[in-house]
């Protein structure tokens, strides 16, 4: 954990995976991109916690970092990162009866919280089939989602059903992970400019 987000009171449930953390008024679990470093993730995950963070003062928040390999040569990896989630949800979901939570995902990660609310990633850049879900009891509790460079959009897929309404789902112009003939890498790496704009849609949901 960096300095800045111990001093932004970023809290991250530890090994094992899925284990409860304490009971905050709002859980922020990301799955971050492909071989992304970070606490959760430096283009996305770190500045887009501590903008909600920010935003949501003075409500307490805890962050968690999914566990799976977030890896190219791992055939499973969003797989075990779909497993991850859902189980961290469940079991924080009933250690902390009154907690929501807002889901983020990044590139690959995108695919993990895709599976795990019921939209398939299979066909897409490092996705692969749903293997859990959130379960429905569990839904409303979910007051947000935000996802970004999300690979099923250039499959032309996008998170429809329950979840919709409460999907903010950024694609950057000419990102090829996310928009079907893309050739601008640099622009999937942008998102972090994106924190504080996804910060107000989630306080609009929670």
């Amino acid at each position: 954990m960096t300095a800045g987000l111990a001093a932004a009171g970023l809290t991250v449930a530890a090994a094992p995976a899925a284990s409860a953390a304490q009971c905050t008024d709002i859980d922020v679990p990301v799955a971050r991109g492909t071989f992304e470093p970070g606490t959760l993730g430096v283009f996305v995950g770190d500045p887009v916690y501590q903008a909600i963070q920010n935003r949501l003062q003075p409500r307490s928040l805890s962050g968690y970092r999914v566990d799976y390999p977030a890896d190219l040569g791992e055939p499973a990896s969003v797989q075990k990162g779909n497993t991850d989630l859902v189980n961290h949800v469940r079991s924080q979901a009933a250690s902390c009866p009154q907690q929501r939570f807002v889901l983020v995902g990044y590139s690959q990660g995108a695919n993990v919280v895709d599976n795990s609310i019921g939209v398939s990633s299979d066909g897409a850049l490092v996705g692969g089939p749903i293997v859990a879900t959130i379960p429905a009891d569990l839904a409303p509790r979910i007051a947000a989602i935000v996802l970004f460079g999300n690979p099923i959009r250039a499959i032309g897929r996008q998170v429809t059903g329950p979840y919709q309404g409460r999907t903010k789902d950024y694609c950057a112009s000419g990102d090829p992970i996310c928009q079907s003939g893309g050739t601008d890498i640099l622009a999937h790496l942008s998102y972090g400019g994106q924190a504080d704009d996804a910060a107000d849609f989630v306080a609009g949901k929670v």
